[in-house]
């Protein structure tokens, strides 16, 4: 038995994750090919190789004629019989080759040979592997600087996070661990290339699958997302379980879920909406934590008149019209908004709208969660829900106090809706 060569072939398999098949294979060609550089021709040389034992016999078939034309297809029939006298002119017979008394120079091409396979078959190992995870997350370890893209070593491989990819403001140190999305592996003759992302909006998808349970076992769908990397991110859940709330669900207990997410991205602000079929009310909740009087959607044109109360404009239009843009993103139509005093001038509104409407918004704000109360059970009451920062689910920034929020550069009832919507009807 040849107990290196088999030693030598399992330690590949396992630490390679190259099949012993494949390697064999590779060994026989290898001698195929040592023997055409030393003869000059190996069409009638054969290679009998004991894939249990790894012993191995290589050999040339000769046929027996009367006068030798060809030393290495042919053989007298005096030398033919002296390996066996049973031969007669016109059998086959079959010549020991020896691979020792090969030259150098066959030999080291029948190394560079096996050598060459094994490289190729370690990175299609790699390809293979890291092929199966496209389009989900990673974790990766952060190496070094190359000009403005960070060299991440993902284990058997490494991927270049580019500066188009990264999320604007993020900074990386040496040995820290990321979450990064897959966007695609490309096969190479150099080995896998693989293009990986922080900004990609599914980053948050498959974050919310590794974090909420009921997400990754399909109990809770995550119907659409809307992300500003870095900034914000808006998505619309919805469960298909009666008993189980979705935004509860990927909110956690005192917050606990959507905290590890808000981490792992640094700060990016989340909103997390419940989804409905109807346009008018997925709008509705696409602008939250703003408050709505009247949408008026159209289907057909995708496009969608919302009115809100003066005093929330600023805020459902958003800082330089964020909350405006992600909402639209996220619904997939386009939202005009109009405050009351700017619907009543428009005839949107009758002209005495303000007096039969005084007093209504007072009391929606005082209680905004009892719609919500009735769904949840002991574990989310109002006081262990409405923490800071969370308001009916939606995680907000630092500075919303209900619907009196005032942004710095906005002063009540002074958005300037036109440039603000200027900038979305581009988009």
């Amino acid at each position: 038995m040849n107990t290196e060569l088999l030693e030598a072939l399992n330690i590949l398999e396992e630490e390679k994750e190259i099949s012993k098949e494949t390697l064999l294979d590779a060994i026989e060609n290898s001698l195929l090919n040592a023997c055409k550089n030393h003869f000059g021709k190996a069409d009638n040389i054969k290679v009998n190789m004991n894939r249990t034992t790894c012993e191995y016999q290589l050999y040339a078939e000769k046929t027996v004629v009367e006068d030798v034309e060809d030393k290495l297809e042919e053989i007298s029939v005096e030398d033919a019989k002296e390996i066996d006298s049973k031969y007669e002119p016109g059998d086959i017979v079959q010549i020991p080759i020896e691979s020792k008394s090969f030259g150098r120079i066959a030999t080291q091409n029948a190394k560079n040979l096996i050598l060459q396979k094994i490289r190729e078959e370690e990175r299609k190992v790699v390809y293979d592997q890291y092929f199966e995870k496209e389009k989900d997350i990673v974790t990766g370890i952060v190496q070094r600087y190359v000009g403005r893209n960070v060299s991440i070593n993902l284990g058997k491989a490494d991927a270049m996070l580019t500066e188009n990819e990264q999320v604007k403001g993020e900074v990386f140190k040496p040995t820290e661990r990321i979450k990064l999305y897959i966007v695609e592996v490309k096969n190479t003759t150099k080995g896998p290339k693989i293009l990986v992302s922080r900004t990609h909006p599914e980053l948050v998808k498959r974050l919310f699958e590794a974090e909420v349970t009921e997400v990754k076992d399909g109990v809770v769908e995550i119907k659409s997302i809307a992300r500003e990397a870095g900034s914000r991110t808006k998505i619309a859940v919805w469960s298909n379980d009666p008993d189980v709330d979705p935004v509860g669900a990927c909110v956690g207990l005192n917050g606990s879920r959507v905290n590890a997410i808000v981490n792992e991205l640094r700060g990016e602000k989340i909103d997390i909406i419940n989804w409905s079929d109807n346009p008018a009310i997925l709008i509705e909740n696409a602008l939250s934590p703003a408050k709505v009087i009247s949408v008026m959607a159209d289907p057909d044109d995708k496009t969608a008149g919302v009115i809100v109360p003066d005093y929330q404009l600023s805020l459902a239009i958003g800082k330089e019209g964020q909350n405006a843009r992600l909402a639209a993103r996220l619904t997939g139509y386009k939202i005009d908004i109009k405050s009351e005093t700017q619907a009543i001038e428009s005839g949107d509104l009758p002209e005495n709208y303000l007096e039969l409407s005084e007093g209504v918004y007072e009391e929606e704000y005082e209680a905004p969660y009892e719609e919500y109360d009735e769904n949840y059970d002991e574990t989310y009451d109002k006081e262990s829900y409405q923490e800071e920062g969370y308001d009916g689910g939606s995680y907000q920034e630092e500075g919303y106090d209900g619907g009196s929020y005032q942004e710095e550069g906005y002063e009540e009832g002074s958005a300037d809706e036109e440039i603000v919507f200027e900038e979305i009807d581009e988009e």
